[in-house]
């Protein structure tokens, strides 16, 4: 999912630094959380669904166990699949390659944190082609939505063309989350309104793509 929205950047991010990921830095501390193939502890929901909208019967989530990743297919309409553990402050470490398609453009998904149960306040990392790797999401703000776009603000373009693997993390810390991509943190956003306690997921929005290494850590 996109969309244009005011951006706010709360620190410059230094051009074509190159820094290690928070699971390469420090292995200790984190918790495989790959599904298991019936995908217990996971949940899967519709995203941003539309009244009296229902999730498609066959999942498009799967296992598949000879690569050692999670798929999602890219048929089953738009849904994430959530992480059924509440978390405060964490790191979410997550790696993805869509399939390339001749042609292809527009290849869309996300890494979320600090979502809601329900998905209608969420923090996404946008997964997709050039251009991606930025922080955005929605979250209330005196009873009214205050949406979060920080396309604008990437001082760099990190994310990989389909086919090829990419490393995100989202880092939530108080009020303070932290996007990084394959080598630089891309987005950095605070707001003292930002939920303290949330889920962690994945969507899927029309594309097939793989996911792997997906670890949470506990932050203390």
């Amino acid at each position: 999912m996109r969309r244009l929205a005011g951006a706010v950047l709360v620190f410059g991010i230094a051009c074509c630094a190159q820094t290690k990921s928070a699971l390469e830095a420090d292995p200790s501390g984190w918790k495989d959380i790959m599904p298991p193939a019936s995908l217990a502890g996971w949940t899967r929901q519709l995203f941003m669904a539309r009244p009296n909208a229902t999730l498609p019967p066959v999942s498009q989530w799967k296992i598949d166990e000879q690569n050692h990743t999670l798929l999602c297919e890219g048929n089953g309409g738009h849904d994430w699949l959530r992480y059924d553990q509440e978390l405060a402050d964490a790191i979410f470490h997550a790696e993805y390659r869509f399939t390339k398609i001749e042609n292809g453009k527009g290849y869309n998904s996300g890494v979320m944190l600090r979502n809601s149960a329900d998905g209608t306040v969420y923090f996404q990392a946008q997964a997709g082609e050039a251009g991606t790797g930025y922080l955005f999401g929605s979250f209330p703000v005196d009873g009214q939505p205050k949406r979060v776009n920080l396309q604008r603000s990437m001082t760099e373009d990190r994310v990989k063309p389909a086919g090829e693997w990419n490393v995100f993390e989202m880092r939530a810390e108080g009020p303070k989350i932290t996007v990084w991509v394959n080598g630089a943190a891309t987005s950095e956003y605070s707001d003292p309104a930002i939920p303290l306690k949330g889920y962690a997921g994945l969507e899927g929005e029309g594309y097939r793509i793989e996911f792997r290494n997906i670890k949470i850590k506990v932050l203390k």
